[in-house]
């Protein structure tokens, strides 16, 4: 597996929920990385140096904190290009449809938007999953932002995956238009608005 394809893999096993199946995956994903270090795999093993000492239950907590609890840090990447307006069914549809073409879906209940469902497609089908990856390097660039400022170790995780990616226009704020049920938690904390926990 070539190194991007590689990044991409290790880094969507890490963005998944820690369920019981974590410590191997976070064991087989670092034995992996071991055999290609460099600055775009350093990220991924820091973080899994850092994840390694946390107990599972602390860590499914934070991962839930962290994901499901802010607009600024949600996996799920349109989100950041169509906020909560009517266009964001179509660019769901349009992944859905990219995803489809190349014979590769998401596991049954995921959105084609969610990262981790994204970068498992950029591992598969590099052409395609990579150029998905770039149209939504804006979105990567807040999700980074939003992680650092809130103290968490998954910007190592986003760094990486940005490393494989070319830079793009600058994304400010998600567009909003509340056109219907917001598929997020609406809690806003203080790192959302900037304070530093």
């Amino acid at each position: 597996m070539s190194g991007h394809r590689l990044v991409h893999q290790a880094a969507s096993l890490l963005l998944h929920y820690p369920d019981s199946t974590w410590p191997e995956r976070r064991e087989q994903v670092a034995t992996a990385l071991r055999h290609l270090p460099g600055p775009e795999t350093d990220p991924l093993l820091r973080f899994c140096r850092h994840t390694a000492t946390v107990p599972l239950l602390d860590l499914a907590a934070r991962y839930v904190t962290t994901f499901d609890r802010s607009r600024r840090r949600t996996l799920h990447l349109t989100h950041y290009t169509d906020g909560d307006t009517r266009r964001r069914g179509a660019s769901l549809a349009a992944l859905k449809a990219c995803f489809r073409q190349h014979g590769w879906e998401p596991a049954d209940g995921e959105l084609p938007d969610h990262l981790p469902a994204v970068l498992e497609f950029a591992a598969r089908c590099p052409g395609p999953g990579r150029a998905v990856l770039g149209e939504h390097r804006g979105a990567l660039d807040l999700l980074a932002r939003g992680l650092s400022a809130h103290g968490s170790p998954y910007a190592d995780v986003i760094d990486a995956v940005r490393a494989t990616v070319p830079t793009a226009p600058r994304i400010t704020v998600p567009p909003q238009e509340n056109s219907g049920p917001v598929p997020y938690p609406l809690e806003r904390t203080p790192a959302d608005e900037g304070v530093r926990r």
